[in-house]
């Protein structure tokens, strides 16, 4: 299954940080119907066909997915559409 990982380093404090993953999460259940949940620091989230995570440092974000066979053809698109956000979300600091 095709793999996504991108790191994204923040100058945000931990609360606010994970606030922003909050919002993303929501907007994920939104428009994608993902489920998700916070597992300590880190927010897993799911739907048919993605698995993955939004870890939340305190200096970093990490995105982490894997796509089943369904999305493969889209990974590209999905990845950029990743990237898109965390820098509209952390300040584009790469």
């Amino acid at each position: 299954m095709p793999k996504i990982d991108i790191r994204r380093p923040h100058n945000l404090p931990p609360d606010q940080a994970r606030a922003v993953v909050d919002k993303v999460a929501a907007r994920m259940r939104e428009k994608f119907d993902m489920q998700s949940q916070w597992q300590g620091d880190t927010l897993r989230f799911s739907r048919s066909g993605v698995n993955g995570a939004i870890a939340v440092a305190p200096e970093s974000v990490h995105v982490t997915a894997e796509l089943g066979l369904m999305l493969s053809p889209l990974k590209g698109m999905v990845e950029q559409e990743i990237r898109r956000k965390l820098d509209e979300y952390f300040g584009g600091a790469a």
